[in-house]
Formats: structure tokens, C-alpha cells, sequence
């Protein structure tokens, strides 16, 4: 199944009410309506921002938030406060969730992750971007934002409590993504891709027939599911084009990383591994790292030198700058690309 999420801009505009603020307002109103509809806190958000969008209540409220939401003129806030301000709403959410793939790709990564897909894509007049592992959108909404070329968003997610998240704040943030509620292993109804950007899901595929039908499947026993959305996600990447992948650090040390080093020789080229910083994560030993592959095609050329780099932390302005000068200048020497 997809769903459309409508568009017509981008981050513009000066707003009046800070991300703050509106999370506050947004957050009371999600508090109030738990007291009438014992759901949990995520589906309850999602009504609230869907009203916002409506600028009506899709269900019947109290007069007291019907009042509230007459209260928020969105066209006087920023796309950018209401992306923070739907972040903080997700992460309450979500450290009341038991469920253990509700998690969020850090913004410092999602936005460093958004500079190294502005210098792959290169100003291409439009750009068509896909993440088989979307989650609450929030990865590929940051990305989007980031690019000053028009882009069309493609995202597949299996919870359906992420996935109406995922296309309510796509519509909030004026962009166009059309969602998949689906399984991203099983194949998609969806053209190849300009880029594939993911925060890959880390364990154990458990449907092994379905994973008998690819290349990098595991000789005994379960596949990984993160080396299964690599391939999947080759599928339906355009020949010559780029994949960014947040994985763990011991990506080609586990028991399977043969078959999955001896997949990425055959298909792609590893054009980049940067190991993030352990300050971006609660526990180092979860720490993670960006793999940047290349698709093999007509238009492929292999680099002398791949992009290998340990990322400061976040927090150190000064160092990251140093890192970004660096950065700039193996795009320029390697790709061509200013």
C-alpha cells in the first residue's frame, strides 16, 4: 500500500512561535486528548498534527482543543520550527514506546548526512531520493530540506503508527513523499533511484525464504536484515548513483561480512566510511558509522582513494570545520566536484 504526502515548498518564511513553543502547545494538546482516547502517546501526536494540517480535528474533540487549534496559524511559522518542535513530540513518544525500532536518527547526523547528499547529487535539476527503512520520516525529511533542488521523497516503513507520522510531517514540511507501508524486503512497486539514504535496522531477517532470493543471504541460519536492505536497496538505485547508509562499526567484521564484502565488489564501490562520533550515541559500544556506496554502470569511474574518516564530535565546532575543509577537498580531488 502507498500513501501521498502533498507539497508545494520549502523551508521559507520567519516564524513567529519558536519549536519550543509550538512542541508546548502541541504536546498539551496530545496530553488532553489521552484523557478522552486511552491510545498511546505516538497516535494521539499524529491526530494532533493531523488536525493542525486539516486546521480542523479529524475526530470529535472537546470544545476546549477545537478552540486550541484555531489558536496556531501555521503560515506564521518557519518549516524548520515545526520540524523541531514535531522532533521533540516524536522523541516523548517514543521513550514512552516499548517497541524497540521507534528510534530517531540523531539531527546533528541527519544534517551531516543531508551535506554529503548535496555534494553527490551536485545540483542535478531534480532528484529523486529513497529510504527503505523511514521510520517516522525524519532521516529523509532532513535530507529534503537540505538540498536546494527540487526533490520528490520515497520512503517504505512497516509500522503504520511510523508511517502516518512519516506522511503527516511531510505535509507540515511541504515536501512530496510518497510512502510504502510494506515489508522493504518484498519487492516495491518503484522506479530506480537518484539516491538511497537509510539508518539501517540492525538484526536478523527472520522470513529465510524470502531472503534465499538474494545475492548476500547467509550460507546457515538467519540473514542479516541490515545487509539485505544494502542489496534491496542496489535494486532500485540507478546505475552510477550513490547509496548513504548509517550501519554499525563492525559492519565487515561480523560472521556474514564475506558474503556481504563480496556483494558490494561485485555491484558498487565503497566511495566512503565515516566513523561517527561515540558522543552522538548513549552507549559506544552502539556507535555507528556512514557507509557511501556507488552503484556500477556506463557512467561509473572508480575513485583512487575512498573517503576514510573519524568524525569529531558534533559539539566541537571548530574541529568538524577542519573535518569539512578535508571533506571538500576529496570531493574536489576524487569526484570532480566543487
Amino acid at each position: 500500500m502507498s500513501l501521498r504526502a502533498s507539497c508545494n515548498g520549502g523551508y521559507d518564511g520567519m516564524g513567529e512561535i519558536d519549536a519550543v513553543t509550538l512542541f508546548e502547545k502541541i504536546d498539551e494538546m496530545t496530553m488532553n486528548i489521552q484523557k478522552i482516547v486511552d491510545e498511546p502517546y505516538l497516535d494521539r501526536l499524529q491526530l494532533v498534527l493531523e488536525s493542525l494540517y486539516f486546521k480542523e480535528s479529524t475526530e470529535s474533540l472537546d470544545e476546549y482543543l477545537k478552540e486550541e487549534l484555531k489558536k496556531i496559524d501555521l503560515e506564521k511559522i518557519s518549516v524548520t520550527q515545526i520540524r523541531k518542535a514535531i522532533q521533540f513530540g516524536i522523541l516523548k513518544g517514543m521513550k514512552k514506546s516499548t517497541q524497540p525500532n521507534h528510534s530517531m536518527t540523531p539531527e546533528s547526523i541527519a544534517l551531516f548526512i543531508g551535506y554529503l547528499a548535496d555534494k553527490l547529487i551536485n545540483h542535478q535539476e531534480e532528484t529523486r531520493i529513497f529510504d527503505p527503512a523511514s521510520g517516522t520520516g525524519n532521516l529523509l525529511l532532513h535530507v529534503m530540506g537540505y538540498l536546494s533542488q527540487p526533490t520528490i521523497g520515497y520512503a517504505s516503513e512497516i509500522d503504520p503508527s511510523l508511517l502516518k507520522l512519516s506522511a503527516v510531517s511531510a505535509n507540515l514540511q511541504k515536501q512530496h513523499v510518497e510512502l510504502f507501508h510494506q515489508d522493504s524486503i518484498r519487492p516495491l512497486l518503484l522506479d530506480p533511484v537518484d539516491l538511497v539514504i537509510s539508518n539501517l535496522p540492525v538484526g536478523y531477517y527472520p522470513d529465510d525464504e524470502r531472503a534465499k532470493e538474494f545475492m548476500i543471504r547467509a550460507e546457515k541460519g538467519h540473514t542479516f536484515a541490515h545487509h539485505l536492505f544494502i542489496e534491496q536497496s542496489m535494486n532500485y538505485t540507478k546505475d552510477g548513483r550513490y547509496l548513504i547508509f548509517i550501519v554499525p562499526n563492525n559492519l565487515f567484521d561480523s560472521e556474514q561480512s564475506e558474503q556481504l564484502t563480496s556483494y558490494i565488489q561485485k555491484t558498487s564501490q565503497i566511495v566512503g566510511l565515516l566513523q561517527l562520533p561515540n558522543t552522538a550515541f548513549a552507549n559506544k559500544e552502539n556507535a555507528k558509522s556512514i557507509l557511501i556506496l556507488q552503484k556500477k554502470g556506463e557512467d561509473f569511474s572508480p575513485i583512487k582513494q575512498p573517503l576514510l574518516v573519524i568524525l569529531p564530535s558534533f559539539s566541537e565546532p571548530k574541529l568538524m570545520e577542519n573535518i569539512i575543509v578535508k571533506i571538500n577537498q576529496w570531493f574536489k580531488e576524487q569526484l570532480g566536484i566543487l
